[in-house]
């Protein structure tokens, strides 16, 4: 078998195992296989081959892993409008029951439900924000 079909073998099967992995580095390892495979079958010889692979490789590495790295570091988005407000503490100005309840959130006056319906705030609880719902923030009571 000729020395190009080995290394086009070779680049399907780490592409393939890219697909399964979904890490960057087989990719990266295929695409210096399949560029081998090209220096194969122009007629270099196997130290050759082998010195183009690693060459490859290494240049895709070092043209790939800043961007990855930038991608990874990447800060938390920014969470906008209600979504917001989840995670926050919020005051109970009025006793939250599965039926009514009103509580304070940064200033601001919501209507509010218990997490869980059995659940009876009283006024003068602090609770955090877990969802909101329309106008009315689903809390829970802070032990």
């Amino acid at each position: 078998m000729d020395a190009w079909a080995i290394w086009l073998i070779f680049a399907v099967a780490l592409g393939i195992a890219e697909v399964f992995t979904l890490t960057a580095a087989l990719g990266m390892l295929g695409i210096a296989a399949l560029i081998t495979a090209g220096s194969a079958g122009i007629g270099l010889p196997l130290p050759a081959q082998l010195g183009v692979f690693a060459v490859a490789s290494v240049i895709g590495v070092l043209l790939v892993r800043p961007a990855a790295r930038r991608h990874m570091l990447r800060p938390e988005p920014q969470r906008f409008g209600v979504d917001a407000l989840i995670g926050r503490s919020a005051y109970v100005l009025q006793e939250v029951t599965g039926h009514s309840g009103r509580v304070r959130i940064d200033g601001e006056e919501w209507t509010a439900r218990p997490y869980d319906d059995a659940v009876v705030i009283p006024v003068g609880a602090t609770v955090d924000v877990m969802h909101i719902s329309g106008s009315t923030a689903i809390v829970y009571p802070r032990e």
